[in-house]
C-alpha cells in the first residue's frame, strides 16, 4: 500500500496548521501510517504542489519573478515531494485530505485550500479518498455548513480521533514527516482537548471533545523529539486555555531544560478568569521567564456589552478581562532581547454574535479607550464575523443579529484600527525600535514583507527585495494601521 497526506492546511480556535505553522492533524497521521504500516510508503504533500502542477503544469510562477511582480503565496509552500507528484498520485492506493478553517485569518504567505477548490482538482485522481481535519465539523469559507455546498460524494469523511496514548506514539514517530518539508516551521505542539468551560454559543471546541489534557511528560518528549531532528520553533497552542493545564509552570520549566536552544517558544489561548488568581499570577511570572518575547495571550473576550456576554454564556465579563489585562501588562510590558515586549495580551472581538446591538459597539470602544487611557498594552485585536456550526448553541439560534448588523461591521471595525490599534503600535514599538531575526517572506513589487516567527507577529515592509527564506534584523521607520516599515541592519 501507499499512502499520501494532502495538507491543504487548517486554522481552528484552538490550533494553528498554516505555514510557516505545521499543524498536528498531518503529523499525527503520519504517526499513525508509519507506526501500523511500516513497510508502506507514506508521501506529504501540500495544497501549493497540487496547485502547482493542476494550475501551473509545474511551472513555478515565483521563480525568476520579475522585480514588479507579487510572491504567488498559492505556490509558496512546496514539498519536496512537489516535482514528482504525478508520479505519487498515480502510485497511490489512498489520499488522506486535511481541509477545514474554522477562525480564518489574513496569511502573509499561504492560501488555505478550500472544499470548492480541491475537490475538482482530485476528480480524476484513482485512488481511495479520505477528508478529514476541521472540516468534518464545517468549515467557515463556506457558512459552516460544508455539505450544503458541494458534493461529498469522491470523499470517505473520517475523524481520526486519536487518544493522548496514541498521541504520545504517533506525534513522535510523525515528526519524521519533517524530512519532507524544506520550509521553515513553527510547531504547533498540543496540549489538551474541549473546554473547561464550554459555554459559548459559537463555539466547536466542546463538539470535539470534554476537556482533557496531556501529561506533561509526553509533551516534553514530542517537543524533545523535534528538537533533536534540529526544529527550533515551537507554540503550545492547541489548546483553549493554558492556564487551565494542571501545571504549566512545571511544564515551561522542563521544556527549557531539555532544549536550552529554543528559538522560539510561545503559546496562544487564555481565558482571563484564569489569570485573575494568584495562581495565573505565577504562570504570568513563568511564561515571562521561560518563554521568549513576542509572546501573546489571546483572550477570548468577544464583547465587553454584558448583554451579549449574559446571550452567549460568554467566558468572563468586561471587569474580570479588564482585571487580568492589568495583570499582564504588570509582568509581560517589558521589552526582550529580540525587540518586542515579553508577554502582553491580545483581544478576539466577535461581531454578529446573540443580543448585538449598535449599543455593543459603543461599550466596546469604551472599554478599549480605557485601556488605551491607562497605558495598558494590547499586542493584537482580532476582528471577525461569527460562523454558525452546527452543533453549537448559535446554530440554534439562527444568524439574525449577525444579518441585522452586517452593514455596520466594516465601519466598526475601521474605528478599532484607527482608534486603538494605530495608537496601540505606536506605543507598542516606537519608531527607531531594532526587531531582530526576522523573516523575509514574500515580496510585493520592490517591497519585501518580514516578520518574526511566533504567534501573530508583526509585519513589516522593507523598501528593496532581500533575499527571501533568510533572516534580518530591521529597525523600525514608520507605523501603518496594523503593520510596519522597516530598514534592514547591514553587519
Amino acid at each position: 500500500m501507499a499512502y499520501a497526506i494532502l495538507d491543504c492546511y487548517t486554522d481552528e480556535a484552538s490550533g494553528l496548521g498554516v505555514p510557516p505553522y505545521l499543524g498536528v492533524y498531518p503529523r499525527y497521521i503520519y504517526g499513525y501510517l508509519r507506526e501500523n504500516f511500516p513497510d508502506d510508503d507514506v508521501f506529504y504533500l501540500t495544497i501549493d504542489d497540487l496547485r502547482l502542477w493542476k494550475k501551473h503544469k509545474g511551472k513555478n510562477p515565483n521563480k525568476d519573478l520579475k522585480k514588479s511582480g507579487k510572491t504567488n503565496i498559492t505556490v509558496y509552500n512546496l514539498t519536496k515531494n512537489s516535482e514528482k507528484i504525478a508520479e505519487i498520485l498515480e502510485k497511490i492506493d489512498e489520499l488522506i485530505v486535511i481541509l477545514g478553517v474554522h477562525v480564518p485569518g489574513k496569511y502573509l504567505s499561504a492560501m488555505p485550500g478550500t472544499l470548492h477548490e480541491v475537490t475538482p482538482l482530485l476528480n480524476d485522481i484513482k485512488c481511495h479518498k479520505v477528508l478529514t481535519g476541521p472540516a468534518v465539523f464545517g468549515t467557515q469559507l463556506f457558512g459552516g455548513k460544508f455539505s450544503e455546498k458541494i458534493d461529498l460524494d469522491i470523499f470517505e469523511v473520517r475523524p481520526f480521533n486519536f487518544s493522548f496514548d496514541e498521541i504520545a506514539k504517533y506525534g513522535v514517530k510523525g515528526a519524521e514527516i519533517i524530512e519532507q518539508i524544506p520550509w521553515i516551521k513553527m510547531i504547533e505542539i498540543e496540549t489538551g482537548k474541549g473546554c473547561n468551560v464550554g459555554k459559548c454559543s459559537f463555539c466547536t471546541e466542546p463538539l470535539k471533545s470534554k476537556i482533557l489534557f496531556r501529561d506533561n511528560k509526553d509533551i516534553v518528549t514530542e517537543i524533545k523529539n523535534f528538537y533533536d531532528l534540529g526544529e527550533r520553533y515551537f507554540r503550545l497552542g492547541k489548546q483553549t486555555c493554558f492556564y487551565s493545564l494542571p501545571d504549566p509552570v512545571g511544564l515551561l520549566r522542563q521544556i527549557r531544560k531539555e532544549c536550552p536552544e529554543i528559538k522560539v517558544l510561545h503559546i496562544d489561548n487564555v481565558n482571563p478568569v484564569f489569570v485573575c488568581t494568584k495562581r495565573g499570577e505565577e504562570i504570568t511570572k513563568a511564561i515571562v521567564e521561560h518563554c521568549t518575547s513576542g509572546n501573546i495571550a489571546a483572550f477570548g473576550i468577544e464583547s465587553f456589552d454584558p448583554a451579549v456576554t449574559k446571550a452567549n454564556t460568554l467566558n468572563c465579563n468586561a471587569e474580570t478581562a479588564m482585571k487580568a489585562i492589568r495583570i499582564m501588562n504588570k509582568y509581560g510590558k517589558d521589552r526582550g532581547d529580540n525587540g518586542m515586549p515579553k508577554f502582553l495580551p491580545g483581544l478576539n472581538i466577535i461581531f454578529g454574535l446573540a443580543a448585538e446591538s449598535k449599543e455593543t459597539h459603543k461599550i466596546n470602544m469604551e472599554y478599549m479607550h480605557k485601556i488605551l487611557d491607562e497605558d495598558l498594552w494590547l499586542r493584537r485585536i482580532n476582528i471577525r464575523q461569527v460562523a454558525l456550526f452546527p452543533g453549537t448553541a448559535l446554530y440554534e439560534l439562527g444568524d439574525k443579529w449577525l444579518k441585522k448588523n452586517k452593514k455596520w461591521y466594516w465601519k466598526w471595525r475601521n474605528q478599532i484600527r484607527q482608534e486603538i490599534d494605530f495608537p496601540m503600535l505606536q506605543k507598542i514599538v516606537p519608531t527607531g525600535t531594532v526587531l531582530k531575526d526576522c523573516y523575509a517572506e514574500i515580496y510585493d513589487g520592490n517591497t519585501t514583507f518580514m516578520r518574526q516567527l511566533g504567534t501573530y507577529p508583526l509585519i513589516v515592509g522593507v523598501k528593496g527585495r532581500y533575499e527571501l527564506k533568510k533572516f534580518y534584523d530591521l529597525r523600525i521607520t514608520k507605523h501603518m494601521l496594523r503593520s510596519l516599515t522597516g530598514e534592514v541592519l547591514e553587519e
